[in-house]
Protein backbone atom coordinates (compact mmCIF):
# COMPACT_ATOMS: atom_id res chain seq x y z
CA UNK A 1 0.00 0.00 0.00
CA UNK A 2 2.81 2.18 0.86
CA UNK A 3 4.35 1.52 -2.34
CA UNK A 4 1.73 2.28 -4.33
CA UNK A 5 1.43 5.48 -2.71
CA UNK A 6 5.23 6.26 -3.60
CA UNK A 7 4.30 5.44 -7.09
CA UNK A 8 1.88 7.87 -7.46
CA UNK A 9 3.50 10.94 -5.71
CA UNK A 10 6.76 10.30 -8.30
CA UNK A 11 4.34 10.41 -11.05
CA UNK A 12 2.56 13.49 -9.62
CA UNK A 13 5.67 15.03 -9.33
CA UNK A 14 6.62 14.36 -12.65
CA UNK A 15 4.04 15.76 -14.24
CA UNK A 16 4.54 18.97 -12.06
CA UNK A 17 8.09 19.39 -13.23
CA UNK A 18 6.89 18.80 -17.04
CA UNK A 19 4.08 21.27 -17.10
CA UNK A 20 6.51 23.73 -15.07
CA UNK A 21 8.91 23.23 -18.03
CA UNK A 22 6.58 23.00 -21.03
CA UNK A 23 5.60 26.62 -19.58
CA UNK A 24 9.12 28.32 -19.35
CA UNK A 25 9.39 26.84 -22.91
CA UNK A 26 6.48 28.71 -23.87
CA UNK A 27 7.09 31.59 -22.60
CA UNK A 28 11.13 31.64 -23.91
CA UNK A 29 8.93 30.88 -27.53
CA UNK A 30 6.82 33.75 -27.09
CA UNK A 31 9.75 36.01 -25.68
CA UNK A 32 11.73 34.73 -28.88
CA UNK A 33 9.13 35.02 -31.40
CA UNK A 34 8.03 38.63 -30.63
CA UNK A 35 11.67 39.74 -30.59
CA UNK A 36 11.99 37.77 -33.89
CA UNK A 37 8.76 39.35 -35.28
CA UNK A 38 9.44 42.72 -37.66
CA UNK A 39 7.80 46.09 -36.70
CA UNK A 40 5.95 48.78 -38.17
CA UNK A 41 7.69 51.11 -39.73
CA UNK A 42 4.92 53.85 -38.58
CA UNK A 43 5.83 53.95 -34.99
CA UNK A 44 8.32 51.74 -33.43
CA UNK A 45 10.76 52.34 -35.95
CA UNK A 46 12.13 55.71 -36.84
CA UNK A 47 10.38 57.06 -39.84
CA UNK A 48 11.78 58.37 -42.79
CA UNK A 49 9.60 60.69 -42.92
CA UNK A 50 10.91 63.63 -40.14
CA UNK A 51 13.99 62.30 -38.83
CA UNK A 52 15.90 61.42 -42.22
CA UNK A 53 17.67 64.10 -44.30
CA UNK A 54 14.70 64.88 -46.80
CA UNK A 55 15.52 65.70 -51.04
CA UNK A 56 12.76 67.75 -50.53
CA UNK A 57 14.87 71.11 -48.86
CA UNK A 58 18.35 69.58 -47.57
CA UNK A 59 19.06 68.85 -51.07
CA UNK A 60 19.92 71.17 -54.00
CA UNK A 61 17.43 71.55 -55.88
CA UNK A 62 16.89 72.07 -59.85
CA UNK A 63 14.40 75.39 -59.78
CA UNK A 64 16.70 77.98 -58.85
CA UNK A 65 19.42 76.95 -56.09
CA UNK A 66 21.84 75.40 -58.74
CA UNK A 67 24.23 77.31 -61.14
CA UNK A 68 22.80 76.53 -64.36
CA UNK A 69 22.28 79.28 -67.00
CA UNK A 70 18.57 80.60 -67.00
CA UNK A 71 17.63 82.67 -69.89
CA UNK A 72 16.86 86.08 -69.76
CA UNK A 73 15.90 89.01 -71.29
CA UNK A 74 18.32 91.33 -69.97
CA UNK A 75 21.60 92.65 -71.86
CA UNK A 76 24.60 90.86 -71.22
CA UNK A 77 28.02 92.52 -71.30
CA UNK A 78 28.99 89.93 -73.84
CA UNK A 79 26.04 90.66 -76.64
CA UNK A 80 27.54 93.55 -79.12
CA UNK A 81 25.55 96.90 -79.64
CA UNK A 82 25.54 97.46 -83.21
CA UNK A 83 24.76 100.87 -84.86
CA UNK A 84 23.00 100.68 -87.90
CA UNK A 85 23.03 103.21 -90.16
CA UNK A 86 20.61 105.24 -91.68
CA UNK A 87 19.20 104.58 -94.62
CA UNK A 88 17.55 108.50 -95.27
CA UNK A 89 13.99 110.07 -94.46
CA UNK A 90 12.03 110.16 -97.34
CA UNK A 91 9.82 113.13 -96.41
CA UNK A 92 12.71 115.07 -95.14
CA UNK A 93 15.83 114.45 -96.92
CA UNK A 94 16.92 116.88 -99.84
CA UNK A 95 16.90 115.90 -103.28
CA UNK A 96 19.82 116.30 -105.42
CA UNK A 97 18.88 118.61 -108.34
CA UNK A 98 19.48 117.36 -111.80
CA UNK A 99 22.86 118.85 -113.51
CA UNK A 100 20.90 118.83 -116.68
CA UNK A 101 17.29 120.29 -118.09
CA UNK A 102 15.30 117.21 -116.90
CA UNK A 103 12.83 118.01 -119.28
CA UNK A 104 12.00 118.27 -122.87
CA UNK A 105 11.11 122.19 -122.69
CA UNK A 106 12.50 124.74 -120.32
CA UNK A 107 10.55 125.12 -117.49
CA UNK A 108 11.03 128.66 -115.87
CA UNK A 109 7.32 129.64 -115.53
CA UNK A 110 6.64 127.29 -112.51
CA UNK A 111 9.59 129.46 -110.81
CA UNK A 112 8.18 132.60 -111.44
CA UNK A 113 4.46 131.90 -110.51
CA UNK A 114 2.90 133.81 -107.87
CA UNK A 115 -1.08 133.44 -106.95
CA UNK A 116 -3.19 135.68 -107.56
CA UNK A 117 -4.66 137.74 -104.91
CA UNK A 118 -7.86 137.48 -103.03
CA UNK A 119 -10.70 139.91 -103.82
CA UNK A 120 -11.83 142.33 -100.98
CA UNK A 121 -14.81 141.81 -99.42
CA UNK A 122 -16.09 144.37 -96.80
CA UNK A 123 -17.32 143.41 -93.47
CA UNK A 124 -20.57 145.23 -94.47
CA UNK A 125 -20.95 143.21 -97.10
CA UNK A 126 -20.58 140.01 -96.05
CA UNK A 127 -24.21 139.12 -95.12
CA UNK A 128 -24.23 135.77 -94.66
CA UNK A 129 -20.76 133.32 -93.27
CA UNK A 130 -20.75 129.74 -92.18
CA UNK A 131 -17.88 128.10 -91.09
CA UNK A 132 -16.84 124.62 -92.01
CA UNK A 133 -14.55 121.82 -91.18
CA UNK A 134 -13.91 118.96 -93.86
CA UNK A 135 -11.69 115.67 -94.12
CA UNK A 136 -9.59 115.10 -97.18
CA UNK A 137 -8.75 111.06 -97.67
CA UNK A 138 -5.72 110.11 -100.35
CA UNK A 139 -6.75 107.22 -100.46
CA UNK A 140 -9.88 108.04 -102.51
CA UNK A 141 -8.93 108.16 -106.78
CA UNK A 142 -10.05 111.96 -106.55
CA UNK A 143 -7.18 112.89 -104.19
CA UNK A 144 -4.40 110.82 -105.70
CA UNK A 145 -2.26 113.71 -106.32
CA UNK A 146 -1.53 114.05 -102.77
CA UNK A 147 0.18 111.13 -102.66
CA UNK A 148 2.70 111.55 -105.84
CA UNK A 149 5.97 110.00 -104.85
CA UNK A 150 8.05 111.46 -107.29
CA UNK A 151 11.26 113.18 -106.51
CA UNK A 152 12.32 116.57 -108.40
CA UNK A 153 14.74 119.24 -108.14
CA UNK A 154 12.32 121.22 -105.44
CA UNK A 155 11.93 118.02 -103.50
CA UNK A 156 9.59 115.42 -103.19
CA UNK A 157 6.21 115.99 -104.27
CA UNK A 158 3.82 114.14 -102.18
CA UNK A 159 2.07 117.21 -100.02
CA UNK A 160 3.06 116.41 -96.61
CA UNK A 161 6.41 116.61 -98.00
CA UNK A 162 5.94 119.83 -99.19
CA UNK A 163 4.20 121.05 -96.01
CA UNK A 164 7.46 119.30 -93.96
CA UNK A 165 10.28 121.30 -96.15
CA UNK A 166 8.85 124.46 -96.22
CA UNK A 167 8.44 124.29 -91.69
CA UNK A 168 12.11 122.90 -91.88
CA UNK A 169 13.59 125.73 -94.04
CA UNK A 170 10.78 128.50 -92.01
CA UNK A 171 9.07 129.51 -95.21
CA UNK A 172 5.71 128.38 -93.41
CA UNK A 173 5.24 128.72 -89.87
CA UNK A 174 3.48 125.76 -88.04
CA UNK A 175 0.91 126.03 -85.01
CA UNK A 176 -0.18 123.90 -82.57
CA UNK A 177 -3.16 121.65 -82.25
CA UNK A 178 -4.04 122.99 -78.86
CA UNK A 179 -6.69 125.06 -81.08
CA UNK A 180 -7.52 125.61 -84.65
CA UNK A 181 -7.10 129.50 -83.88
CA UNK A 182 -3.14 129.52 -85.37
CA UNK A 183 -2.56 130.83 -81.16
CA UNK A 184 0.77 128.79 -80.57
CA UNK A 185 3.24 128.34 -83.47
CA UNK A 186 5.70 125.72 -83.44
CA UNK A 187 9.81 125.47 -83.84
CA UNK A 188 10.58 123.54 -86.99
CA UNK A 189 12.24 120.94 -84.52
CA UNK A 190 9.27 120.59 -82.76
CA UNK A 191 7.44 120.00 -85.41
CA UNK A 192 9.97 117.19 -87.20
CA UNK A 193 9.83 115.84 -83.70
CA UNK A 194 5.95 114.25 -84.28
CA UNK A 195 7.84 112.38 -87.48
CA UNK A 196 11.03 111.48 -86.59
CA UNK A 197 13.61 111.50 -84.19
CA UNK A 198 15.34 109.57 -81.34
CA UNK A 199 16.72 106.24 -81.86
CA UNK A 200 14.96 102.78 -81.00
CA UNK A 201 17.09 99.31 -79.55
CA UNK A 202 15.97 96.75 -81.44
CA UNK A 203 17.42 92.21 -80.62
CA UNK A 204 18.39 90.27 -83.20
CA UNK A 205 17.71 86.80 -82.97
CA UNK A 206 19.97 83.64 -84.27
CA UNK A 207 18.49 80.24 -85.81
CA UNK A 208 18.52 79.02 -82.74
CA UNK A 209 16.21 82.03 -80.94
CA UNK A 210 19.06 83.55 -78.70
CA UNK A 211 19.53 87.25 -78.93
CA UNK A 212 22.97 87.76 -80.96
CA UNK A 213 23.50 91.56 -81.12
CA UNK A 214 21.18 94.59 -80.45
CA UNK A 215 21.02 96.92 -83.43
CA UNK A 216 20.34 100.57 -82.68
CA UNK A 217 18.42 102.32 -85.63
CA UNK A 218 17.20 105.50 -85.70
CA UNK A 219 13.10 106.03 -85.94
CA UNK A 220 12.02 106.76 -89.36
CA UNK A 221 9.00 108.55 -91.09
CA UNK A 222 6.77 106.70 -93.48
CA UNK A 223 5.10 109.60 -95.51
CA UNK A 224 2.29 107.58 -96.89
CA UNK A 225 1.48 106.91 -93.23
CA UNK A 226 -0.09 110.12 -93.73
CA UNK A 227 -3.27 109.74 -95.48
CA UNK A 228 -5.70 112.41 -94.06
CA UNK A 229 -5.99 116.41 -94.36
CA UNK A 230 -8.46 118.63 -92.07
CA UNK A 231 -8.98 122.33 -93.66
CA UNK A 232 -10.87 124.70 -92.18
CA UNK A 233 -12.36 127.03 -94.67
CA UNK A 234 -15.09 129.44 -94.67
CA UNK A 235 -17.77 130.48 -97.06
CA UNK A 236 -19.02 134.22 -97.15
CA UNK A 237 -21.59 135.64 -99.23
CA UNK A 238 -20.71 139.38 -100.53
CA UNK A 239 -23.59 140.78 -101.42
CA UNK A 240 -21.64 143.76 -103.46
CA UNK A 241 -20.67 141.14 -106.04
CA UNK A 242 -23.68 138.65 -105.09
CA UNK A 243 -21.88 136.03 -105.09
CA UNK A 244 -20.96 132.94 -102.53
CA UNK A 245 -16.65 133.03 -101.61
CA UNK A 246 -15.01 130.19 -99.90
CA UNK A 247 -11.75 131.10 -98.69
CA UNK A 248 -9.74 127.87 -96.91
CA UNK A 249 -8.16 129.32 -93.47
CA UNK A 250 -5.70 126.40 -92.53
CA UNK A 251 -5.00 122.66 -93.27
CA UNK A 252 -3.42 120.26 -90.46
CA UNK A 253 -2.27 117.16 -91.28
CA UNK A 254 -4.05 113.57 -89.24
CA UNK A 255 -2.34 110.52 -88.06
CA UNK A 256 -4.10 107.47 -87.07
CA UNK A 257 -2.96 106.93 -83.44
CA UNK A 258 -2.84 103.30 -81.84
CA UNK A 259 -2.12 101.89 -78.41
CA UNK A 260 0.93 99.97 -78.02
CA UNK A 261 -1.43 96.90 -78.41
CA UNK A 262 -1.82 98.00 -81.75
CA UNK A 263 -5.88 99.00 -80.91
CA UNK A 264 -6.98 101.69 -83.21
CA UNK A 265 -8.06 104.91 -80.89
CA UNK A 266 -8.43 107.41 -83.49
CA UNK A 267 -7.70 110.27 -86.01
CA UNK A 268 -5.31 113.25 -84.49
CA UNK A 269 -3.95 116.26 -85.98
CA UNK A 270 -0.32 116.86 -86.07
CA UNK A 271 -0.47 120.88 -86.53
CA UNK A 272 -1.90 123.74 -88.54
CA UNK A 273 -0.33 125.38 -91.18
CA UNK A 274 -2.25 128.99 -92.29
CA UNK A 275 -3.35 128.43 -95.74
CA UNK A 276 -3.08 132.24 -96.98
CA UNK A 277 0.70 132.18 -95.46
CA UNK A 278 1.19 128.70 -97.83
CA UNK A 279 -0.37 130.28 -101.07
CA UNK A 280 3.02 131.85 -102.25
CA UNK A 281 4.90 128.45 -101.40
CA UNK A 282 1.80 126.14 -103.16
CA UNK A 283 1.79 127.92 -106.47
CA UNK A 284 5.47 126.88 -107.07
CA UNK A 285 4.64 123.18 -106.62
CA UNK A 286 2.69 121.26 -109.63
CA UNK A 287 0.41 118.76 -108.66
CA UNK A 288 0.27 115.32 -110.40
CA UNK A 289 -1.59 114.94 -113.27
CA UNK A 290 -2.45 111.54 -114.78
CA UNK A 291 -4.28 112.32 -117.71
CA UNK A 292 -1.83 115.40 -119.26
CA UNK A 293 1.85 116.07 -117.77
CA UNK A 294 2.26 119.24 -119.82
CA UNK A 295 -1.02 120.19 -118.45
CA UNK A 296 -0.98 120.03 -114.82
CA UNK A 297 -2.04 123.04 -112.21
CA UNK A 298 -0.18 124.32 -109.06
CA UNK A 299 -1.18 123.12 -105.62
CA UNK A 300 -2.79 126.51 -105.27
CA UNK A 301 -4.59 126.30 -108.16
CA UNK A 302 -5.82 122.95 -107.21
CA UNK A 303 -7.49 124.35 -103.87
CA UNK A 304 -8.94 126.99 -105.50
CA UNK A 305 -10.70 125.55 -107.87
CA UNK A 306 -11.95 122.84 -105.56
CA UNK A 307 -10.31 119.87 -107.29
CA UNK A 308 -10.32 117.78 -104.35
CA UNK A 309 -12.95 115.30 -102.48
CA UNK A 310 -13.67 115.91 -99.00
CA UNK A 311 -16.31 115.21 -96.55
CA UNK A 312 -17.69 117.86 -93.74
CA UNK A 313 -16.56 117.05 -90.23
CA UNK A 314 -17.85 119.68 -88.24
CA UNK A 315 -19.67 123.44 -88.67
CA UNK A 316 -21.13 126.13 -87.28
CA UNK A 317 -24.49 125.82 -88.63
CA UNK A 318 -27.13 124.97 -86.07
CA UNK A 319 -24.63 123.77 -83.58
CA UNK A 320 -24.46 125.97 -80.57
CA UNK A 321 -22.15 123.60 -78.56
CA UNK A 322 -19.09 123.57 -81.15
CA UNK A 323 -19.30 119.93 -81.35
CA UNK A 324 -18.01 117.99 -84.11
CA UNK A 325 -20.92 115.75 -86.11
CA UNK A 326 -19.05 112.15 -84.60
CA UNK A 327 -20.11 113.86 -81.14
CA UNK A 328 -23.49 113.52 -81.61
CA UNK A 329 -23.90 111.05 -84.73
CA UNK A 330 -22.61 107.56 -84.02
CA UNK A 331 -23.82 105.95 -87.18
CA UNK A 332 -20.74 106.90 -89.67
CA UNK A 333 -23.39 107.32 -92.85
CA UNK A 334 -25.22 109.34 -91.01
CA UNK A 335 -22.83 111.55 -90.31
CA UNK A 336 -22.19 111.48 -94.17
CA UNK A 337 -25.82 112.11 -95.09
CA UNK A 338 -25.58 114.85 -92.44
CA UNK A 339 -22.39 116.28 -93.89
CA UNK A 340 -24.16 116.67 -97.68
CA UNK A 341 -27.34 118.02 -95.52
CA UNK A 342 -24.84 121.09 -94.40
CA UNK A 343 -23.55 121.39 -97.61
CA UNK A 344 -27.11 121.75 -99.42
CA UNK A 345 -28.22 124.19 -96.67
CA UNK A 346 -25.14 126.62 -97.72
CA UNK A 347 -26.04 125.89 -101.35
CA UNK A 348 -29.40 126.63 -101.40
CA UNK A 349 -29.22 129.91 -99.20
CA UNK A 350 -27.37 131.40 -102.50
CA UNK A 351 -30.15 130.45 -104.77
CA UNK A 352 -32.70 131.35 -102.63
CA UNK A 353 -31.37 134.68 -102.62
CA UNK A 354 -32.14 135.06 -106.85
CA UNK A 355 -35.57 135.59 -108.40
CA UNK A 356 -36.25 133.18 -111.98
Amino acid sequence: MKMKNLGIGLLLSCLMVTVNVSAQTKKKSTRTKSQRTPTSSYGNQPSSYGNQPSSYGNQPSSYGNNNQPQQSNKPQDSIPIVVVPSTGNVAMDSVKPSLRNDASIERNLIKDRQPLAYEHIREDDAVYRQRVWREIDTREKMNLPFRYAADEDNGNQRFISILLKAIRDREITAFDVVDDRFTTPLTPAKVLESFAGGVDTVPSYDMQGNISRYEVRTREFDPDSIYQFRIKEEWVFDKESSRMFVRILGIAPVKPLYTTTGIFVGMVPLFWVYYPDCRPLLAKYEAFNGKNFGARMTWEELFENRMFSSYITKSTMDNPYDRRLKDYIKDPILRLLEGENIKDKIFNYEQDLWSY
